[in-house]
């Protein structure tokens, strides 16, 4: 536990009480903490201290939701997500096993979502990745609306509701808030197959941003993969890795 939230924490033994740079590394939608421990392992191997946390509503902390109410929720746990990152990072900070400047965050699918948002609180973030997120936060709440009434779901909100989520959603949208970036170390991975998250929005949103990183174009990656869908390939694992080993120094 750190700060009551559920973790998982890797690191090499030899290195247990030293101060390491640290990866918080987020799970997916109806995922788990443990279903990305191959990602703390490799991680963990070249000298970082990683933390897997679960989700609201996840691992540890499922409250039996019907498939319906996640969906529901879905904003509502990135949201946590994204509040709970400074808890684990004081907890790590607070027993001096982090040094506080070199704190990367990935994440895969509603991870990777999380991760994105993050950036626009941050400050204290250096580097990251996101693995199948969205950077564009109310442009997908507007995407995820309509599959679920495509889906053909009773959509329990009001008009007024949904504007009221639509709304609180621009302080996190990175889309609207790019100047938050200040050249930080971002890579994104992306199926181009996807069809969950899809790919063009965060593709687009690359491309804008490639002015932000002139004087430091090594720091931003976009690698999409034509033939891959809704699943990271090892590809995109062995690069989140080395990503952070170059930028957490």
């Amino acid at each position: 536990m750190a700060d009551n939230i559920p973790v998982l924490h890797v690191c090499k033994e030899d290195f247990i009480k030293d101060e390491l740079p640290l990866v918080v590394f987020i799970h997916g939608f109806t995922s788990a903490k443990e279903h990305n421990l191959h990602i703390a392992y490799l991680l963990a191997e070249k000298g970082l201290r990683v933390v897997l946390p679960d989700a609201k509503f996840h691992g540890e902390r499922d409250e039996n939701l019907s498939e319906a109410d996640l969906n529901l929720n879905f904003w509502n746990i990135v949201i946590s997500s994204v509040k709970e990152l400074e808890k684990i990072k004081n907890y790590f900070f607070e027993k001096e096993l982090i040094d506080g400047k070199n704190i990367g965050v990935a994440g895969t699918s509603m991870g990777g979502v999380a991760t994105l948002g993050a950036l626009t609180q941050y400050p204290w973030i250096k580097a990251a990745v996101s693995l199948m997120g969205s950077p564009n936060y109310q442009e997908f709440f507007k995407y995820l609306v309509d599959s679920y009434q495509k889906a053909g779901y009773t959509f329990p909100l009001s008009e007024e509701e949904i504007q009221q989520q639509f709304d609180a959603l621009y302080e996190y949208d990175l889309s609207v808030h790019k100047e938050a970036l200040c050249n930080r170390p971002l890579l994104f991975w992306h199926g181009m197959k996807d069809q969950v998250v899809p790919f063009a929005p965060t593709y687009q949103f690359y491309e804008e941003i490639k002015p932000l990183y002139a004087d430091n174009p090594e720091h931003l990656a976009f690698i999409a993969e034509k033939d891959a869908g809704h699943k990271v390939s090892r590809k995109g694992v062995l690069e989140t890795v080395e990503w952070f080993v170059r930028h957490l120094r």
